[in-house]
């Protein structure tokens, strides 16, 4: 039966990215790495636009029947005003929810070829390799009761829920763990017990569960140390796992230690089955349509797809290995640029990543 990837493209630069990420993946396939057929569809803004909802159930239909998919951004202030069950995030939310899509890894990976592109000092993230695992369907994102009230005084109230259950807590920790198993054996869970009940069961059942991981150290951290620390010492982390809202906040902040947030990727992943890769960064419309957006974290994203997906782990690491030596030759999107480097725009970026790509395949 033939794999099919879902793609995507979404809103601002997401089309953008995108269009360099299927360059490559096409040249996969002409090359015969790959034996997969593509898939296109609608979400966030573009399917508001086009169907007047955020995840069309065509869109929603063929992420079921499919294999991956591969996201690019939605979202923008043209759709802010609009009912909030409408609003492109919304469908974000909703083909998570959909095919549970409960472990999101983000890893945050510094390549040595942009430790000056950090804004903290080259030794402090120099050799930089974490693993956060943010879990994705549940938490304030999705808790019930939510939504915007008038008091009897008159005025507004704007309420969420924050909620976990045993079962939610414990399929993330166990997908933390058994990654920490599988890298340096240290794996820190951040929450805020001091004041949130329902991160202190999150703390309970995860201290739990590290009896059946004997080989793997466990620490805990409130989140608010977690960013001070991420800032002040981040090679003392390996593994991070979190809850949906604080994961969100964390690696967008990780982010910035490798040097710009247009270079990392992630993977939504559910129990068994079907995949979901997309870039950390969010839609960016204020450079959108400019050929400056930078499709490395999208293109690393493809190898995670391949990697976790489709289990072609030879290919997603010469994927990696092209990026890498394209960052070496000097290239660089706007994000990333330094003196003596070569500032490059979207296309071309991709271009040269397939260009590299083809010497590695040989």
């Amino acid at each position: 039966m033939t794999k099919k990837i879902l793609i995507l493209p979404g809103d601002g630069i997401g089309p953008e990215i995108i269009t360099q990420t299927k360059k490559v993946l096409s040249f996969l396939i002409a090359e015969g790495e790959l034996a997969v057929k593509l898939e296109h569809g609608l979400i966030g803004g573009s399917a508001v636009d086009a169907t007047g909802t955020p995840l069309p159930e065509e869109t929603l239909k063929k992420a079921k029947e499919s294999t991956a998919i591969l996201l690019g951004s939605v979202g923008g202030p043209k759709w802010e005003s609009i009912d909030r069950p409408l609003r492109p995030e919304r469908g974000l939310l909703a083909i998570r929810a959909e095919l549970g899509l409960f472990a999101n890894l983000r890893p945050a990976f510094l390549f040595p070829q942009l430790a000056k592109a950090s804004t903290l000092n080259e030794e402090v993230v120099s050799g930089l390799d974490i693993m956060i695992v943010r879990e994705l369907t549940g938490g304030i994102y999705f808790g019930n009761p939510r939504g915007i009230r008038k008091l009897d005084d008159g005025q507004r109230q704007g309420f969420n829920t924050l909620v976990y259950n045993e079962r939610e807590i414990e399929r993330i920790a166990k997908i933390a763990f058994e990654t920490a198993s599988k890298r340096q054996g240290r794996l820190c869970s951040v929450d805020k017990a001091n004041v949130l009940e329902a991160t202190e069961l999150w703390r309970e059942i995860v201290s739990e569960m590290a009896k059946d991981f004997p080989k793997v150290e466990l620490q805990h951290m409130y989140v608010d140390n977690a960013a001070m620390q991420l800032v002040r010492e981040p090679k003392q982390f390996d593994v991070i796992v979190t809850t949906n809202m604080f994961g969100d906040i964390l690696s967008d902040l990780a982010s910035m230690l490798t040097g710009s947030i247009g270079m990392l990727p992630s993977a939504s992943l559910a129990s068994e089955g079907i995949g979901m890769y997309e870039p950390v960064h969010g839609s960016a419309p204020d450079i959108a349509g400019q050929n400056v957006a930078n499709p490395l974290a999208t293109i690393l994203s493809l190898s995670m797809l391949l990697r976790y997906s489709l289990r072609e782990e030879k290919l997603a690491d010469i994927l990696e290995q092209a990026v890498s030596q394209v960052l070496t030759d000097g290239f660089r999107t706007k994000d990333i640029h330094s003196d003596g480097m070569k500032c490059v725009g979207t296309d071309e970026m991709g271009d040269a990543v397939i260009k590299t790509l083809s010497t590695l395949l040989v």
